[in-house]
């Protein structure tokens, strides 16, 4: 494949360190893309500036990428009404009365909680975020838990989970790149990969050992003294990746805080994931006419798409939620449409940086900045040392454009085949392909994934990434130790 050399991790990483030094993500993200097109235009600074404004328009001609944006900024609407309905309040009222009658660290217990709601929801990524943030997000503040620690709890679930639990989209789109690859039983090797995932285990363990024994170290220690000294849960340069006009609406005088206000309608979001997963895979599905009808289910499911079935998801989750507060005669036609319109407005800012985000991708893959760094690391090839540099080459690439799917993309063509010719077990380098992918895009602040958690945390997208980075980096460490004693061991 043609790339541009060095040229061509170029602009991620100035995108990246930029953004990190000045936190100033969207000039950050923007001179990135920039820079990639001045290159692939021949360093003409016009044509690369002309380049760059088409690239941003041409986000849109990409369908998935349309309906991702509209999915992130329509999530403020639905914020907008659980708070303004009284849901968020109710809801902390039940938690609040469950923590006293239990007793004990309810800062622990919370935490703990907000884990195992990331745990349960394993069918996308986004959802599971999204759900995470939107419930524990009021109660965290409550009790001065620093909204960069919901961030990392919220960010080190999604896509563990959703990687480590196949009955998803994640799952489909693993086995259709296996099946590319001529494996036969795509499902078996993926099964047999998961014990050798290390670093979404790893990463999900952490989360629970820093709960546990409250013992926090680098940056996120610094915000949980804050939080707790001085009753901060954010830092005072911050700039939220969400209105304060949304996540500061209180409820509607004279309404009676009623916790299901916010649990119909989230719990009709998750709900429809899989639904509109089904639904948008169906017709790939009915074309086998020999399998049974839930063999369809998951054929269907394996199928669908991600993007089409959040989006329904959302739009579903905001009708059932003006249905339910109309019921009640919370609110208004005019007051629903005031709020959806206060709630889109409050997350402009996500959109935006979604489509950069989406933007930088493309120019990268464009400049072959994956393959380049496949191809470096192919001089340095044992087979001992495979699964550890399958892993590290995965995380530099996923880290550099910000998509563990692209990377997976990328990555699982060379992997494969390059297991197969030096004598390495294959799902050994399929997990290690699939962990590498995980922890790049868990580390890299042009993630969607990382957006999304600090939006639905309500924290400054950089700190949310300097307070992770050192807990992902330890575990990605020890990832990679095993995948060093894995080789040594399937090799024997």
């Amino acid at each position: 494949m043609e790339h541009y050399g060095w040229l061509s991790i170029l602009p991620p990483i100035m995108a990246i360190a930029l953004a990190i030094k000045t936190r100033q993500v969207f000039i950050s993200l923007l001179f990135g893309i920039w820079l990639g097109w001045v290159i692939l235009k021949g360093w003409s600074f016009f044509d690369g500036t002309i380049a760059t404004i088409q690239a941003l328009v041409d986000v849109f001609q990409d369908a998935g990428n349309t309906r991702t944006i509209m999915f992130s900024a329509l999530v403020g609407a639905l914020i907008a009404f659980i708070q303004r309905s009284g849901g968020v309040e109710g809801f902390i009222l039940k938690v609040n009365s469950f923590l006293q009658r239990r007793g004990g660290n309810s800062r622990r217990l919370v935490q703990i909680l907000a884990w195992l709601t990331g745990f349960s929801i394993f069918v996308e990524s986004s959802i599971n975020v999204l759900t995470v943030g939107a419930i524990f997000r009021p109660i965290f503040d409550k009790l001065k838990i620093p909204r960069e620690k919901l961030a990392y709890i919220a960010d080190s679930i999604s896509a563990p989970t959703c990687i480590l639990i196949p009955l998803n989209a994640w799952g489909a789109y693993i086995m259709g790149l296996l099946l590319a690859q001529g494996i036969s039983e795509p499902l078996t090797t993926m099964i047999k990969a998961y014990p050798l995932n290390f670093y979404p285990i790893l990463a999900m363990l952490a989360v629970v050992l820093v709960i546990v024994l409250q013992k926090d170290f680098g940056p996120m220690k610094k915000a949980e003294e804050r939080a707790q000294k001085e009753g901060k849960v954010i830092a005072d340069n911050a700039t939220p990746m969400i209105s304060s006009e949304v996540i500061a609406l209180e409820k509607k005088e004279g309404v009676t805080p009623k916790a299901r206000n916010m649990l119909i309608p989230i719990f009709v979001m998750v709900f429809m994931m899989p639904i509109g997963l089904v639904f948008s895979g169906w017709e790939v599905a009915s074309q086998s006419v020999d399998l049974s009808f839930l063999q369809k289910v998951f054929t269907a499911l394996g199928n669908g798409s991600g993007s089409k079935a959040v989006l329904w998801a959302v739009l579903t989750s905001i009708l059932v939620a003006m249905i339910l507060y109309r019921s009640q005669k919370i609110f208004n036609l005019q007051e629903l449409l005031d709020l959806i319109f206060k709630g889109v407005g409050g997350l402009i800012p996500l959109a935006l940086l979604m489509m950069l985000a989406f933007a930088i991708g493309k120019v990268c893959k464009d400049l072959g900045a994956g393959f380049f760094i496949a191809e470096v690391a192919g001089q340095w090839l044992s087979p001992v040392l495979v699964p550890a540099i399958l892993f590290a080459v995965s995380g530099f690439i996923a880290f550099s454009t910000g998509t563990s799917w692209g990377t997976f993309a990328i990555m699982v063509p060379i992997g494969i085949p390059m297991a197969a010719t030096l004598g390495v077990y294959p799902p050994l380098a399929v997990a290690a392909v699939l962990g590498g992918g995980v922890f790049g895009d868990h580390c890299s602040p042009i993630s969607d994934t990382t957006i999304i958690s600090s939006m639905a945390s309500a924290s400054d997208h950089i700190d949310h990434v300097k307070t992770q980075l050192p807990y992902a980096l330890a575990a990605g460490g020890l990832a990679l130790v095993f995948y060093l004693i894995a080789g040594i061991v399937f090799s024997i």
